[in-house]
């Protein structure tokens, strides 16, 4: 029996959002292939996996909250292989902003630091870095010096399909010299906050999607000096955040000074336009005052 018009018109229509589902993803899967060598050194793709949005918990379960805070688009996994050789693995992401690219770089700032992209780290077995909105990782299960130069290639030839920069977040311009904006971690949220540097199970600071922050660090002797800095939506949100802070944290108004939290860590906070500056772990009083005060006023100075 032949199907009526009326019933191909039903399956029709409910082939085609699958099928338009199917051609987004390989349009986007292109999108991102395009910056990937086709081979490294005889390793040669076996396989490419487009994950997006929460899918990104199907490839990479523990981490996959981080990409997530970072406001991760899709990521384009690439297996290399090459007989009697380990496999090599490329992630790359699209995070959607350089902002994003770079704050989850960031993350994970341990080990040697590699002239690639905007920014690169390697550890053993592994190679990380980010240029424009997109973030790279890249690794192997085990490390040969044969597989160590194809990880260093395969970075620099992806950096390089790249073409162009981007911009680092503006914040970053309101750290006071001391500290290293090399070492800065960007972010949107308290649990990644809470990751760095513990300030509260809860979210006292208000953070959110509509946030920006950075944590610097700076050691001096055996004091360890963090200043976070957070940028939000308006002047009244900052108000209130710093009043919260102060609230649950300081245990008073932090426009009183700085408070000290244990023996030689004083905390102190501010805020200015719409933003909030705070120090932890200053060795003195005065000390806890300079640092915020000295931040604040490179925002007054129009750095930002």
């Amino acid at each position: 029996m032949k199907a009526s018009i009326s019933t191909l018109i039903l399956c029709a229509a409910a082939f085609f959002p699958f099928a338009a589902a199917g051609a987004s993803a390989q349009a986007e899967t292109d999108s991102l292939a395009r910056f990937l060598p086709g081979e490294i050194d005889g390793w040669k793709p076996s396989a490419d996996e487009l994950y997006t949005g929460d899918k990104i918990f199907e490839y990479i379960d523990g981490a996959g909250e981080v990409y997530r805070a970072y406001n991760f688009r899709s990521v384009l996994a690439r297996r290399y292989t090459k007989p009697d050789r380990p496999d090599v693995i490329a992630d790359f992401f699209d995070m959607g902003t350089p902002a994003d690219a770079f704050g989850v770089f960031t993350h994970g700032l341990e080990g040697e630091r590699l002239d690639i992209g905007q920014g690169s780290v390697s550890s053993a077995g592994q190679i990380s870095f980010w240029k424009d909105r997109y973030f790279i990782s890249l690794y192997a299960e085990t490390e040969t010096p044969e597989v160590r130069r194809t990880l260093l290639g395969l970075g620099r030839a992806i950096a390089g399909a790249i073409p162009g920069e981007g911009k680092l977040p503006g914040i970053i311009d309101l750290l006071p010299e001391r500290f290293d904006p090399r070492k800065v971690r960007y972010f949107h949220n308290h649990l990644i906050l809470n990751y760095h540097f513990f300030v509260s199970k809860d979210n006292i600071l208000l953070l959110d999607d509509t946030t920006e922050a950075v944590l610097a660090l700076t050691r001096e002797g055996t004091l360890r000096i963090y200043l976070l800095i957070v940028k939000y939506p308006s002047p009244s949100a900052a108000a209130q955040a710093l009043e919260s802070f102060g609230r649950e944290y300081l245990h008073g108004d932090p426009e009183s000074g700085p408070v000290q939290i244990k023996e030689r860590q004083w905390t102190a906070a501010m805020s200015g336009r719409a933003h909030v500056f705070i120090v932890f772990g200053a060795p003195s009083r005065e000390e806890a005052f300079s640092i915020v005060y000295l931040a604040c006023g490179r925002l007054a100075g129009g750095r930002l």
